[in-house]
């Protein structure tokens, strides 16, 4: 079937897509040290290939560094001050509501692949959990399920049935290296069967949560995305990947969960009347215990606001600490969706609201986590060259939420 080259204009942006499958990965937890370590290991002999052949850079991820929010920007182009999606999980002040965010709902810019599938492109999205499938797929013609609940899906929800036939496995355990083999698996079988030619697959990040990049598990695990690579390879794919967010121990010198209570603390300080939400609280407990390197404070009493983020500013372990103001401008937030202060930690530092909150017994292994500064920046990998213009652009101050224009516009 011919793949249409039609032109296509989202959030402001236009893309000029070759007639070609096109392929985005969002490499969940992928840190620049395990591509490093599996490639020392030649383990990665297909992404040693596309590295050579077409580009490997630094870019910036969204903050905070949390999956929602940076799969959400992917899929725009824009950042979160733009398209809304400030967390997996926040404080609605107007409803006095502290609500998940993986609703389509809270949404407020279109997608990439949206316009994509109105410009004629046949769209699929596979995402390992279930949790971003609704955000990913808004108002968007094509195919779209996640490996978790593959073994439901039907035409009319999700534009497509028997996936486990198709790729020719049963769906996996969430909290499982093939969970995100199986999304990669999925995306070959959708192309080989002409079933699609513009793929979004967003992994999860088991395995980084889970075992450190110098770790066996880890080397194996992407050896198998590798031989997926390879195969999207063979099919004249251009492929694009980049994570939503890096990965790093939260452990002390002794390999204790490294963590600040910062609820239990401000209480302690100055008292009630102080709500401390972590936006990176899911459903996927074993992940990473809702506890991550970026928190939102939210204050009754306003006039406090200043003594509170001088006083959070001399505490160990913490490395920043914004109002409202800031956090919409440097930090990219939408002002509505934000609390009085933003607070970030140190590399190997987390933050927590109350220990009742955190169920550190529900960790698979140590607690690696993300969410901050020190996961910010990751790679962008693109299967072909890019082009003189954008060389120039990588060389400035590039996001992962512009790979979507890097594959589709930079490529030769």
């Amino acid at each position: 079937m011919i793949i249409s080259t039609q032109p296509f204009i989202a959030n402001g942006i236009s893309y000029h897509p070759a007639g070609k499958p096109i392929v985005v990965i969002c490499a969940d937890g992928s840190a620049d040290e395990y591509y490093n370590e599996a490639l020392i290991r030649e383990r990665m002999p297909n992404l040693k290939k596309m590295i050579l052949k077409g580009y490997r850079g630094s870019v910036r991820s969204a903050l905070p560094s949390f999956t929602n929010v940076n799969n959400t920007s992917i899929v725009t182009g824009v950042s979160p001050g733009n398209h809304g999606i400030s967390g997996n999980f926040f404080y609605d002040e107007t409803k006095n509501e502290e609500v998940m965010m993986n609703s389509a709902d809270y949404l407020r810019k279109e997608t990439i692949l949206a316009a994509a599938a109105n410009a004629g492109r046949r769209v699929a999205v596979v995402t390992a959990k279930e949790k971003l499938r609704d955000i990913l797929s808004h108002k968007m013609k094509g195919i779209a399920f996640s490996a978790e609940k593959a073994a439901h899906a039907t035409k009319e929800t999700h534009g497509i049935d028997q996936v486990e036939k198709l790729v020719k496995e049963k769906a996996p355990e969430i909290y499982s290296a093939g969970a995100s083999l199986f999304v990669l698996k999925a995306g070959v079988e959708l192309i080989e069967n002409d079933l699609a030619d513009f793929l979004y697959l967003s992994l999860t990040d088991y395995v980084q949560h889970t075992h450190g990049p110098e770790s066996e598990e880890a080397s194996e695990f992407y050896a198998g995305i590798d031989k997926e690579l390879g195969r999207l390879m063979d099919l004249d794919a251009i492929i694009g990947s980049t994570p939503d967010h890096g990965m790093n121990a939260k452990v002390d010198e002794t390999g204790r969960p490294n963590v600040l209570y910062l609820e239990n603390l401000l209480e302690k300080e100055f008292g009630s009347g102080i709500r401390v939400i972590c936006p990176i609280t899911d459903p996927y407990v074993r992940h990473h215990g809702a506890l991550g390197s970026y928190v939102v404070v939210h204050m009754d009493d306003k006039s406090k606001i200043l003594v509170v983020k001088s006083w959070l500013e001399s505490q160990p372990g913490i490395t920043e600490v914004h109002n409202r103001d800031s956090a919409v401008s440097l930090l990219e937030q939408p002002a509505d969706r934000t609390g009085d202060l933003v607070v970030l930690s140190a590399r190997n530092v987390v933050l927590g609201r109350k220990p009742a909150y955190h169920d550190l017994s529900a960790l698979d292994g140590s607690l690696r986590s993300h969410g901050g500064r020190y996961e910010e920046m990751v790679s962008m990998i693109i299967s072909h060259p890019l082009n003189d213009h954008y060389k120039r652009r990588a060389a400035s101050d590039p996001r992962n939420f512009h790979i979507f224009d890097y594959t589709i516009n930079g490529t030769q």
